[in-house]
């Protein structure tokens, strides 16, 4: 990016190119208009974010303590909210995204109303939300840099250079709150043309990373959900390959494929993997097929399936459904080949969906993949699905009791209960969950960190807090202890809502387009006002 100054001088070198067509226009507030819109095409920002997420990835390599995060949304006030709430208190945005969770569209954002986590939306509503995300991202910037202005102005009518020229630097130097989105495309919304045609969509609206799960497109369930089915990799990688033809085709050369593997908890599959030859990958994923051997044609009915397993003749075990049933015990095994799989045909980063959030259950499964890829890393989704507090506290229980330590002050199985709360065992247990990024990302290769739908829960967490208190016996004091209050004295900048919608920057516009005839809305009768 240039800087303000020189941005003026060329605006003024243009303006007098006009021959005295352009002299309403000063060259000051049309460098600001662009110092405000830096990111003019979605394809812009996804090249832009992209770089930044290879370039922490790299860093993660160098450094594991260099992690990234990010925190589910489902609006674009909620996105923007964040990235302001997090350069306020931390001074930047670095290895911060935002994460787009399908979960919560299905939810949310559906026209049919709320849905359950099954690829029943519309396949434009992730897309649509990405353009919405970057929308309110952008109108952050022009919000910030809109009191810069305002500052800079103030600096200049009092004479203080010193102040003035600390602004200027601070606008050339500014910080966008653009940053990289994490977007799920769930199980590609049918076959892989599907999923190419609306990658395209997912990119052009801004994203630089698509995350994709191995399940059958129609039959697609919750992670955290029973039911799930897999496809065999051939199906899987084709979805990779249109992903990535998708960033090549928009010139994102540097687009990110997360791989997101549901083996762990998935027990069933579609259909038999195709095979040529004995130990190929098909193979490979029909040997975990659970089924009967045959011992000779009898064994054989009408409308059985018979395929070579290590060797054998064996009849896999079919639902009434039609899917077939893969052996128990074989999860892990079959997420190690998937995560392997995927690395080596063009995904750059893993998701292991699992049932709990434990290090060393993670890292087990990790160092086996890196034994073949070495520079495997993860995804890793911090689920509201799991009881994080009776994960950690039973993980303590589990680990003191293996020590030898008395635990019989505690009951395993009703260790939630807040009794437990200051405990030595809830106390240690606080700090394990404390610490769980900063050790899988250091013990079980952990790059990026995310909470799928945190805000889904924290809207109704803090609605319900308010409606118990507006519409009982505190009345309005329960918006003005509980809301307000707590607005001013934490310095959220909502507090001046017409301010964070744009009316300053609507304000600046008018002069901007009508001088001396504007009529502003942030004059002294403003109520804003009161807010200082």
């Amino acid at each position: 990016m240039t800087g303000l100054l020189d941005d003026i001088k060329a605006m003024a070198q243009l303006r007098e190119a006009q021959g005295g067509k352009w002299e309403a226009i000063k060259p000051e507030y049309a460098a600001r208009m662009r110092a405000q819109n830096r990111f003019h095409t979605g394809l812009d920002i996804a090249r832009y974010t992209a770089k930044i997420m290879r370039e922490d990835m790299a860093a993660y390599d160098a450094d594991t303590a260099q992690y990234t995060q990010s925190l589910g949304c489902w609006h674009g006030f909620i996105g923007q909210q964040k990235l302001i709430s997090i350069k306020k208190h931390f001074g930047t945005t670095k290895r911060s995204y935002l994460y787009l969770s399908g979960w919560m569209v299905a939810a949310l954002r559906s026209e049919f109303g709320p849905l359950p986590d099954q690829s029943m939306h519309e396949k434009t509503s992730v897309a649509n939300l990405i353009e919405e995300l970057y929308t309110f991202l952008k109108q952050a910037d022009a919000w910030e840099l809109n009191h810069l202005f305002r500052a800079l102005d103030e600096a200049k009518e009092a004479g203080d250079s010193g102040k003035e020229q600390e602004l200027i630097s601070k606008i050339d130097n500014y910080e966008t709150h653009i940053v990289p989105i994490i977007a799920d495309i769930d199980a590609g919304f049918g076959n892989a043309e599907a999923t190419y045609l609306l990658a395209k969509k997912f990119i052009q609206a801004g994203a630089c990373c698509i995350q994709l799960e191995n399940q059958v497109s129609d039959e697609k369930q919750c992670g955290h959900q029973d039911g799930k089915v897999t496809v065999p990799h051939e199906d899987f990688l084709a979805k990779i390959n249109a992903v990535r033809y998708a960033f090549l085709e928009l010139g994102i050369d540097d687009g990110v494929i997360v791989a997101r593997t549901d083996s762990l908890g998935a027990g069933l599959t579609q259909k038999i993997a195709v095979t040529n030859e004995p130990g190929d990958l098909g193979d490979q994923y029909n040997s975990f097929l659970d089924g009967d051997a045959i011992e000779n044609a009898a064994d054989i009915n009408n409308g059985d399936v018979v395929i070579k397993q290590n060797g054998k003749l064996v009849k896999p075990k079919r639902l009434a459904s039609g899917l077939y049933q893969f052996k128990p015990g074989t999860g892990e095994d079959r997420v190690i080949l998937d995560c392997i799989t995927s690395l080596q045909h063009g995904a750059d980063l893993l998701w292991i969906e699992t049932e709990k959030p434990h290090v060393g259950q993670i890292a087990s499964m990790v160092n086996r993949i890196r034994q073949v890829v070495p520079d495997a890393k993860l995804v890793y989704n911090n689920s509201p699905s799991f009881n994080w507090t009776l994960n950690f506290r039973q993980q303590v229980f589990d680990a003191w009791q293996e020590e030898g330590k008395d635990v019989s002050a505690y009951q395993r199985d009703k260790l939630m209960n807040a009794e437990y709360d200051d405990t030595e065992l809830g106390q240690l247990a606080d700090e394990w969950t404390r610490n769980f990024q900063r050790d899988s990302s250091r013990e079980a290769g952990i790059f990026h960190h995310l909470i799928t739908l945190p805000t889904y829960h924290t809207a109704a967490l803090s609605t319900d807090n308010l409606a118990k208190g507006y519409f009982g016996d505190e009345g309005m004091l329960a918006y003005v202890k509980g809301v307000q209050r707590q607005e001013i004295r934490q310095g959220i900048a909502t507090v001046r809502h017409q301010d964070m919608a744009g009316s300053n920057i609507g304000d600046d516009h008018k002069e901007f387009f009508q001088g001396d005839a504007a009529l502003k809305a942030g004059g002294t009768d403003n109520t804003m006002n009161q807010f200082g």
